[in-house]
């Protein structure tokens, strides 16, 4: 028996039981909701209506913080707002973009494109709200760094509000699920992927990397060990180069592939329209798309989950409003922009009805897509791939840091052991496959949403007296 077959045969039930629980899914006509979409969806839509769409009325005042406008030399924190929204936007934007979107335009047609971006651009309200909360409760240490995130507002803010022990509670079982979650799918995930597209660029079972995916294994953790050494202000100038670049070199791409195929764009748009609302398209028709958009928005921009908090609390700012306004441009460029153009590109190039996407799905999908536009665009495709993986681990590892030090307190040993071991799983998942490892983490992940949503909901009132107070 294989390392990978042990492993994987000692979690698989764990991994089952955990995911079953966490993905149960309501069965609707023709199609599935799963509970956990629909608790993501349900708390972004309470905050669009409960701070009166902020996601639109506040998008304005996001850029303009954004730009530096209102900085002030002396603000509190550790690092700039344009800094922290790159850190999160690099945990988000990932081969989930490019492989998710295909697999949702596959199964549910082009109809679910429309309510991605409906339930992105719902994400963007509860963003705001849980960045508010990380930087009005976050934590000062005694060496000058600021530790933050929804641990920290579960346990501080119900205990303010009167509820000290289920704060206390929430907090730690929040702390431990994201450790042993960031490991797997913030990390393994990642760097798997990496090492797969590297070696089919190389020459796939003729590359020189063929069976040896721990040499880009130990790449990547030197890498990511480069990185994050120094904390979140080296992870900040790091993403504050690295998230720009990436995302305009996809981003042009797409727009070059949909530009060169204009005259499909109306049918296109069309079909996104009418996928979103008839009963003509697949996986059920339009219930069956709305399910899917949904599913894939949120597992996309990770609204709802709170990890994005915990790189917000460290930015420059003495109003917390100020970083949840920043925070809510995060789904509106990974799930609105991004996501978006891939469906595009899918849709004015090889997606066709009859085939579910030609028998492929997947980043397949969507290099096969790009390639019959662009010939050249596989290799272009592969490097803003490895950057989305790179980009993720490193954001990835301090979330899991953060997590990690809640748990086991702060210090320079816990700091040093934790990124150690991150870094050892970064070879590891280049090297084996740990199906189970990655359904069990993927699920502990998104069951993180469940403690903090119940704080976020029992902490509105504060999040909208921090919007009435804000000033810029």
């Amino acid at each position: 028996m294989t390392i990978d077959q042990l492993i994987d045969d000692t979690l698989r039930p764990v991994a089952d039981a955990v995911a079953g629980a966490v993905f149960y899914a309501l069965p609707l006509p023709g199609a599935e909701l799963p509970l956990i979409v629909a608790w993501l969806v349900a708390g972004g839509l309470f905050f669009t209506v409960y701070l009166r769409f902020i996601n639109v009325r506040g998008f304005a005042q996001a850029l303009r913080i954004v730009s530096g406008r209102y900085a002030r030399a002396g603000d509190p924190g550790e690092i700039s707002q344009f800094s922290a929204l790159t850190t999160a936007v690099s945990g988000t934007v990932g081969i989930g973009n490019m492989a998710g979107v295909a697999v949702a335009i596959s199964t549910g047609g082009p109809g679910a494109t429309f309510w991605l971006i409906v339930a992105g651009l719902l994400g963007m309200s509860a963003k705001f709200a849980e960045c508010t909360l990380g930087v009005l409760y976050r934590r000062r240490n005694p060496d000058g760094s600021v530790s933050g995130g929804p641990m920290h507002y579960l346990e501080r803010g119900l205990a303010e509000r009167g509820w000290p022990a289920l704060g206390r509670r929430l907090g730690l079982f929040y702390a431990a699920a994201l450790v042993f979650g960031c490991l797997g799918i913030g990390n393994m995930f990642q760097s798997n992927q990496a090492a797969a597209i590297l070696t089919d660029i190389t020459g796939a079972e003729a590359s020189v990397l063929a069976g040896r995916g721990w040499l880009v294994g130990l790449l990547l953790a030197g890498a990511v060990a480069l990185v994050i050494v120094g904390g979140i202000r080296t992870i900040a100038s790091t993403t504050v180069r690295l998230v720009p670049a990436m995302a305009l070199l996809y981003v042009a791409l797409a727009l070059l592939v949909i530009g060169l195929n204009a005259g499909r764009l109306p049918a296109a748009m069309t079909a996104i329209w009418q996928g979103a609302f008839t009963s003509t398209g697949m996986a059920g028709g339009a219930l069956g798309a709305l399910v899917i958009g949904f599913r894939r928005a949120v597992f996309s921009n990770e609204a709802g989950l709170g990890s994005a908090a915990i790189a917000h609390a460290t930015a420059r700012t003495p109003q917390p409003a100020s970083e949840g306004f920043v925070a809510l441009l995060e789904p509106f460029i990974d799930t609105v922009v991004i996501c978006t153009l891939t469906a595009l590109v899918i849709t004015t190039t090889v997606y066709d009805p009859a085939l579910a996407g030609g028998g492929v799905n997947g980043i397949e999908l969507t290099t096969r897509a790009f390639a019959s536009t662009l010939a050249w665009s596989p290799a272009p495709l592969a490097v803003a791939a490895l950057l989305f993986a790179f980009s993720t681990m490193i954001a990835w590892a301090y979330y899991g840091l953060k997590a990690f030090t809640y748990l086991a307190g702060e210090g320079r040993l816990q700091d040093l052991g934790f990124k150690l071991v991150f870094c050892l799983f970064v070879v590891v998942g280049a090297s084996v496959d740990l199906g189970a490892v990655i359904d069990l983490s993927d699920a502990l992940v998104f069951v993180v949403a469940i403690p903090n949503l119940i704080g976020l909901y029992l902490l509105a009132p504060v999040v909208r007296r921090e919007l009435a107070r804000y000033r810029p």
